[in-house]
């Protein structure tokens, strides 16, 4: 494997928090993730940890168990890819905070998000998760604290309070609890480095940041997720990182989950620029500080959102990044060692989406996923509101009457039955794929999500036509009668 690539550490981001794949599914995908180019994972746990003592509430009902976690720090080490565990503890603590047992910690009572940083049990709850989670990963190097988007801080009312006081701000209010956090890990576990997201700290003043500690104690993380990332602003805030006394530097990027709350296919293109423009950052910044690179798959935007991206439907996405990081650029030879590795061709993977069926482990969501998002809905919208039978013979206001000229049921019924047929064949396929790899709730709500909406308004369809009531016949006079005059 070529080590040409800027960013020494390619770590692939799993995100758990939605449509975790069984410890199966890892098996099969990180051989994958190491032949395409990956060194690494950020593993983001959140409810799918194993919790214990007061905190097994946290858990998720098909959390993994302690067994299940060993087994996937094992399966990444038969792949050499180093584990980075990610724990949530300032900013996105839904998972925690929606429950009773510890609503009273929320920075604002009515958002479930934002921890409480003046609450010293804020500081002791967080400590706990961290120090659970370290238990299972004991040989990580680095520990990801989170503090990204840490909305709502400064608005609580004990905040409110605190910052009345002189010289108390929000940025120090900020910085002091990643300051009590990152002390506890290297206190505590004094071999592992945190990082932490970096959107909270680009508008710092560059004094106040250099003269608060939190340089010596953590190494951010700089994402951006855009397809037109300012190179020399990015220059820019790397230099002002390291005039601040941080060390080390991170970069993340996204291969899925960075588009939109409820995309279903990711934008190849889109992603692929995304990570042509880190390479440009990395060879235009100091060298050697960024330390890696993190290719985020986001499944949720937050814990109460809906689903994005699968993780399968993913896939060609982060090969064809990863390959794009390896090897400098996405040449055509870089985009056929892709196509070899996933056993697909064209149409390409740098196309937005790929209908090929391909070989890699997943292969099968991604193919149908691909179908029902790119023509389920529009094959249904082409025959409720495009077909002329129906608009003009079988409207809304006929359906609600319950009204139908019989020729028009024989044109519109068997079409509707036919795309029924269709469409119900592809998605128990999809069904029993998605079953294989994910738990049931996330296969209830993906379909609950992307066919079931579809899927309804046509059975609507076919109910409302066998509820039609038909003219009656005309009256037929005796054959006997006919042509006599009265």
């Amino acid at each position: 494997m070529s080590d040409s690539t800027a960013f020494k550490m390619r770590l692939v981001h799993l995100d758990f928090k939605g449509a975790p794949p069984k410890v199966s599914y890892l098996s099969e995908i990180f051989p994958l993730f190491r032949a395409l180019g990956a060194n690494g994972l950020l593993i983001e746990y959140e409810d799918m940890f194993p919790y214990e003592g007061h905190l097994r509430l946290l858990r998720a009902t098909h959390a993994y168990s302690p067994s299940e976690v060993t087994e996937i720090l094992r399966l990444a080490r038969c792949s050499e890819l180093e584990v980075i565990p990610l724990v949530q503890t300032f900013g996105h603590m839904e998972f925690v905070l929606k429950h009773s047992a510890f609503a009273h910690l929320r920075e604002v009572a009515f958002f479930p998000n934002t921890l409480n940083p003046h609450e010293a049990e804020s500081l002791a709850l967080v400590s706990a998760m961290i120090d659970q989670v370290l238990g299972l990963h004991k040989d990580a190097r680095w520990l990801h604290i989170g503090c990204d988007e840490v909305y709502y801080l400064g608005e609580g009312e004990a905040s409110k309070q605190w910052l009345q006081k002189e010289q108390n701000s929000q940025a120090k209010l900020y910085l002091s609890h990643i300051r009590a956090v990152a002390s506890h890990v290297l206190s505590q576990h004094p071999s592992t480095t945190p990082l932490v997201w970096d959107d909270m700290l680009r508008d710092i003043p560059q004094d106040q940041l250099a003269a608060s500690g939190v340089p010596q104690l953590v190494e951010p993380v700089l994402w951006d997720y855009s397809a037109d990332i300012d190179v020399h602003a990015k220059v820019l805030l790397m230099e002002k990182y390291r005039e601040c006394g941080f060390l080390r530097l991170w970069a993340a990027s996204a291969f899925k989950g960075a588009t939109g709350a409820n995309q279903a296919l990711p934008p190849v293109q889109h992603h692929l620029r995304n990570h042509a423009q880190w390479l440009q950052v990395a060879g235009r910044g100091p060298a050697d500080t960024l330390q890696g690179i993190i290719l985020t798959g986001w499944q949720r935007y937050d814990h109460f959102s809906v689903l994005c991206e699968l993780l399968p439907v993913g896939i060609p996405s982060l090969a064809a990044c990863l390959q794009l990081l390896l090897h400098g650029g996405f040449s055509e030879d870089v985009k056929f060692r892709v196509e070899n590795h996933l056993g697909v061709s064209s149409p390409g993977v740098t196309d937005a989406v790929s209908e090929g069926a391909g070989s890699f482990p997943g292969s099968s969501i991604h193919a149908l996923v691909t179908q029902v998002s790119l023509h389920l809905s529009s094959s249904v919208d082409a025959l409720l509101e495009r077909n002329r039978y129906v608009t003009g013979w079988f409207s809304p206001y006929h359906r609600r009457r319950k009204l139908i000229h019989p020729v028009m049921l024989q044109h519109i019924q068997p079409e509707a039955l036919s795309l029924l047929g269709r469409w119900g064949a592809l998605v128990q396929q999809l069904e029993v794929a998605l079953q294989c790899i994910f738990y049931p709730d996330t296969v209830e709500e993906w379909l609950e999500e992307n066919v079931h909406p579809s899927m309804q308004r046509l059975q609507s369809l076919l109910q409302d036509l066998t509820e039609t009531t038909l003219p009656p016949p005309l009256p037929v006079s005796p054959a006997g009668d006919m042509g006599q005059n009265p």
